[in-house]
């Protein structure tokens, strides 16, 4: 029975933090935009990254998957209606 009164006030505390944690986040804008991250990945960096100064092996080739726009926004519409 002491235990319970220890527990309950620390999970009342670590709910209390944890709605304040979402409340804070949905005010600042975290989860404004949900689809751009997951098809960030899809595209092309814009510069190349830089190799080391000692590094005198040929490059790798990579295969890179091109995705206009309009595709792009078809794969967020079929995640949406796959989500429904």
């Amino acid at each position: 029975m002491e235990t319970i009164f220890v527990l309950l006030p620390l999970a009342l505390l670590i709910a209390a933090i944890a709605v304040a944690f979402f409340i804070w986040a949905a005010r600042t804008g975290q989860f404004d935009d949900l689809d751009t991250p997951a098809i960030r990945i899809l595209f092309d960096d814009d510069e190349p990254r830089p190799r080391a100064a000692g590094d005198s092996a040929a490059p790798v080739r990579r295969s890179v998957v091109r995705v206009d726009a309009a595709s792009a926004n078809d794969a967020k519409a079929e995640t949406r209606r796959v989500l429904r």
